[in-house]
């Protein structure tokens, strides 16, 4: 083809044409510059190409630690059920100053040093921002929602140190109502006193509001995952 080209102009040269021979040039040039931007165009269409795959993987991975995450909190508040209702059974029984329940309640003061423990798989929205993928995610309330999702984990995790922090401070008492190794009771006054009411009582009201928070997690994963899915959804 450029032999081709070549031999036009040689010829038009040749015969001294030279004014067709410029309107010659000026059309190669032109075809030029298309060839140009047409490779420039399928250029760019192959890297929107790259990109918008590169999005549709990311949004698969970050549904997948999200799913993760909803298992890991749904367990989480479980685990807060349980000892929910052990924790309200045994105020009501020091209320009741029933006796006869000493050995249920000592069971359930024992584990007044159990509590959820929310343990995320990682950062998602801190690593899009340092990874750079956040520039590949074009819709923005994905963006939002993940920032948002974000500071309801920081709160979760506030308030996991705080539940440590009163456990801490709950279980010495405990320690001086009861043997941990037999569950042999040592001070059934001090079991059944106000004050271990109260150490049931501070841990429900840790537990409540970590409960709380738990489920606006969930409701956020949920509007998250919903977002995505339509994002994929788009590109079957």
């Amino acid at each position: 083809m450029i032999k081709f080209f070549r031999n036009i102009r040689k010829k038009l040269l040749s015969e001294n044409k030279f004014s067709k021979y410029l309107l010659y040039a000026i059309g190669e040039i032109i075809l030029v510059v298309i060839g140009i931007l047409i490779a420039l165009s399928i250029n760019n269409r192959n890297d929107e190409l790259a990109d918008r795959s590169a999005e549709q993987e990311y949004y698969r991975n970050i549904k997948q630690q999200l799913l993760d995450d909803a298992r890991n909190i749904e367990g989480q508040l479980n685990y807060n059920k349980n000892y929910t209702d052990q924790f309200l059974f045994a105020i009501d029984v020091i209320e009741r100053n029933d006796r006869s329940l000493k050995d249920s309640l000592v069971r359930i003061a024992m584990n007044i040093g159990n509590y959820s423990d929310f343990d995320r798989q990682g950062n998602i929205y801190e690593t899009m921002v340092n990874s750079g993928a956040i520039n590949l995610v074009r819709n923005h309330d994905i963006i939002e929602s993940l920032r948002r999702l974000e500071e309801t984990y920081i709160y979760v995790n506030r308030l996991e140190n705080i539940h440590f922090d009163a456990v801490m401070e709950l279980i010495p008492q405990m320690m001086n109502s009861a043997r941990m190794y037999s569950g042999k009771i040592e001070d059934e006054e001090l079991l059944y006193s106000y004050k271990a009411q109260n150490m049931f009582v501070v841990s429900l009201r840790v537990m409540g509001e970590k409960g709380d928070v738990y489920d606006r997690a969930l409701n956020e994963i949920d509007q998250i995952t919903q977002l995505i899915d339509e994002e994929l959804k788009e590109e079957k």
